[in-house]
Formats: structure tokens, sequence, C-alpha cells
């Protein structure tokens, strides 16, 4: 059974940085496609940065120049490095794991950015 949590998530003050991880079990970690979504209050989920199994690298327009998403398949954990934090960051930031076809996330981890 695939298990995906998240952790690393707080309170920070703009311009501040987070770096958030993604643990999952059950699962061939190099064989996956792994994202970093987020949704605020009153708003859609809307991807924040991916990495595809090939290899492949996409960023939100937003994310970019500011966060990088990385991998360790030998841990198992993605990560996602978040600098330059402003308060439109703020937002519960999940991570999606793909694996033949089928789609597993965790339950969130709250990211809060202060003016």
């Amino acid at each position: 059974q695939v298990h995906v949590v998240e952790s690393g998530g707080g309170s920070v003050q703009a311009g501040g940085s987070l770096k958030l991880s993604c643990a999952a079990s059950g699962t061939i970690f190099s064989r996956t496609s792994v994202g970093w979504y987020r949704q605020a209050p009153g708003k859609q989920r809307e991807l924040v940065a991916s990495f595809t199994n090939g290899g492949n690298i996409n960023y939100a327009d937003f994310a970019k120049g500011r966060f990088t998403i990385s991998r360790d398949n030998a841990g198992n954990t993605a990560y996602l490095e978040m600098n330059s934090l402003m308060p439109e960051d703020t937002a519960i930031y999940y991570c999606n794991v793909v694996q033949y076809r089928s789609s597993y996330w965790g339950q969130g981890t709250q990211v809060s950015v202060s003016s």
C-alpha cells in the first residue's frame, strides 16, 4: 500500500525560506512521477512543480527562480525548497506520487507567510 507524507511546513516572514519533504512508502520510487501542488483558502489546487519519471522538471511561473524541486530515489523522498517566500505563497502544500497510472496524495503541510 502506498503512503505519502509531507512535512516541513511552518510559519515564516516574507523573504524567508522553507524546505518541504515528501516521503513515499510502498512504491518503487525511481519509477514514479512526483509533483508538488498547493491550495490556498478559497482557491483551486494548483501545480507548483513536478518531476516526471523521465527526469523532466516543470515549474509554475510563480515558482520559477524561487522554488526548487528535487528527489532522492534511494531515500524514497522528494523535496521542495522554497526561497524568497511571499504572503501569496500561503497555502497547504501537497505531494502527489504517480506510479503505474495510480495517483496518491499526502495529507498536506501548511505554509504560512506573513508580511
